[in-house]
């Protein structure tokens, strides 16, 4: 066995979600040497799968007017910080024949109590701004909501973070967590798209691991935290039904609110407990509910082309005034648990809940404790200073990558046409990430998201990666996200080998784990015009004649770095689609 190599930092943060990307960025702003362990692809967990929502703050004024209140006052720092990650679309909260008046008579009020912009406008405004509304809505408000790109937004604060010195590393599994004396020591941890192994001496971790917190905390001792994943589906269509965010005026429940998402619009949620994050279920009963709710607001919602349905876990700390099931109304607030005062552990802290809005500030309020603990007056500046690919604050436009493809598409050819995805944008996310496989740049450049749900797109970037890595091998391990191999401590040797599968079932493998992760979202809406695309996708591959050939080497499997491939699926329902 390899000697790992050793790393060195003040803080280990573990989770490469929204949340984790936040108090990266904040350590490292306040002086922190600072290190991110993220056991898959950044932003691949809950943050990814979700509905893609700016809150106002306006689902929140009658049933939690603080969340409210945080999310109207971090809606307006956001489009400050990341502007690049947002779309400014705006909001209309509607009052269907199916929702009781008293909510809405009670809304306006409360929204400004809890400093949520707010402002009822005419019906015929409504019915102007978005006419696909159902024409027997009774009342319309006017909020801030927004659109955001998760990805985008996550990368932006490990940008900043990276600016001020953090190390990134993705898909590294953490396998243990010292405790010597009480206190946190080290966290040891495996690559794992190369088996390298790496140690990091530390004196304090944040764990950020969303639904996963559970399992971090055993890892020193703190088994009884109950975090009960909620789960939810979301449905994409393939086209922008509406131009604002539109919300039922009531109380949340599933189906209740229609997001318009770079070309697609998409619905959500459905709420319900899940014993395990990984692989949730999409159960078709739940889909065609989804759709029966989403009708009221948009009454040809059906005749819209579903993409995609995917599931994600939202991270909920256990709330003793509802039953462990009813997870729809437990709190969306932010839970952050201080292990000294609760197991005597010192420097190791848990935070979990809240939403991708409020990412800033939670990062804020752990950090803070931190600070707090190790005797240090280091003031928070995130709210201050923009994220650098967003220092020209403009927004995200639906228009822009069609605008750059007017510039650039007669000298380098579109891969993706669903997505406007070019080749030289591929090779660029090859040169930063050579280990990358077709979903890490699927999460990166939205290839395979559109109609053809990767049909065209997904061999061919396949092929690309296959000639990119014939061209230049990988050198040994690689652990950051800036791709620097880490230097080992004085007389250690670097870590286990690449992989040594033939590129060609690498690169095999790679394809059929894209196409299969697609197709897990698709199954549940398989009927017409979508069915018939698929059966054009199997005929095209065909030609490649993928199902007849050899089961891919545990060598390509790690290559590819995905959890079932490599650790199996340990599930009792069928598996959900991955966005």
């Amino acid at each position: 066995m390899s000697t790992p190599t050793r790393l060195h930092a003040d803080l280990v943060v573990i989770g490469g979600g929204a949340t984790g990307a936040g108090v990266v960025r904040d350590a490292a702003m306040r002086g922190y040497d600072v290190i991110l362990l993220e056991r898959a692809d950044i932003g691949q967990g809950t943050s990814a799968r979700y509905h893609g929502l700016l809150h106002s703050g306006g689902r929140y004024v009658i049933s939690d007017p603080e969340s409210a209140s945080q999310c109207a006052d971090e809606n307006a720092i956001l489009r400050r910080i990341n502007a690049d990650a947002l779309e400014d679309v705006g909001g209309l909260f509607v009052l269907t024949p199916d929702d009781p008046e008293d909510y809405a008579d009670r809304f306006l009020p409360a929204a400004l109590q809890a400093g949520v912009t707010c402002e009822e406008i005419p019906l015929s405004t409504a019915f102007k701004a978005e006419p696909r509304l159902n024409p027997q809505i009774k009342r319309a408000f006017q909020v801030n909501d927004g659109a955001v790109d998760g990805w985008k937004l996550i990368w932006g604060a490990l940008e900043s973070a990276q600016e001020y010195g953090a190390k990134i590393l993705p898909y590294h599994r953490v396998e243990s967590i010292t405790v010597k004396d009480g206190a946190i020591c080290a966290v040891s941890a495996r690559d794992e798209k190369t088996g390298a192994d790496v140690h990091v001496d530390c004196r304090f971790v944040i764990n950020a691991a969303g639904p996963w917190a559970g399992q971090i905390a055993e890892m020193v001792g703190a088994s009884d935290i109950e975090i009960i994943p909620g789960r939810g589906i979301m449905i994409g269509f393939n086209q922008r039904l509406v131009h604002h965010v539109i919300n039922r005026c009531a109380l949340s429940g599933d189906g209740d609110i229609l997001v318009p998402a770079h070309p697609i619009c998409i619905i959500g949620t459905t709420d319900q407990p899940a014993v395990k994050p990984d692989f949730l279920a999409i159960k078709p009963e739940e889909v065609q509910q989804m759709l029966d709710k989403g009708e009221q607001m948009v009454p040809d919602l059906r005749q819209a082309r579903p993409l995609h349905v995917w599931s994600g876990a939202r991270p909920l700390l256990r709330d003793t005034r509802v039953s462990a099931t009813d997870t729809r109304h437990m709190t969306r607030g932010m839970a952050i648990l201080d292990h000294l005062e609760r197991d005597n552990i010192h420097g190791f802290l848990t935070i979990v809940g809240g939403k991708l809005t409020t990412y800033r500030l939670m990062a804020e309020k752990v950090v803070n404790i931190m600070c707090h603990q190790l005797g240090d007056n280091r003031v928070c500046t995130t709210a201050q200073e923009p994220v650098p690919s967003a220092r020209a604050r403009r927004f995200s436009h639906l228009s822009d990558r069609l605008q750059a493809r007017e510039t650039d598409r007669h000298d380098d050819p579109i891969i993706c046409e669903c997505e406007l995805v070019n080749q030289r944008m591929i090779l660029e996310a090859l040169q930063e990430n050579p280990l990358a496989n077709i979903d890490d740049l699927r999460r990166q450049l939205r290839i395979g998201m559109g109609p053809c749900q990767g049909s065209f797109c997904g061999a061919r970037t396949a092929g690309i990666i296959h000639d990119f890595r014939s061209q230049n091998p990988p050198a040994p391990p690689v652990s950051a996200t800036t791709h620097e191999t880490p230097t080992p401590d004085p007389g250690t040797t670097s870590g286990a080998s690449c992989p040594a599968a033939t590129p060609a079932d690498v690169s095999t493998t790679i394809l059929n784990l894209f196409l299969s992760n697609r197709l897990g979202g698709i199954t549940p809406i398989l009927y017409g015009a979508l069915a018939r695309e698929m059966a054009l996708q199997r005929w095209i591959l065909g030609t490649l004649d993928l199902e007849h050939l050899p089961g891919p080497s545990p060598e390509s499997c790690r290559a590819t770095g995905d959890l079932a491939l490599n650790h199996g699926t340990d599930r009792d329902e069928p598996t959900g689609g991955a966005r």
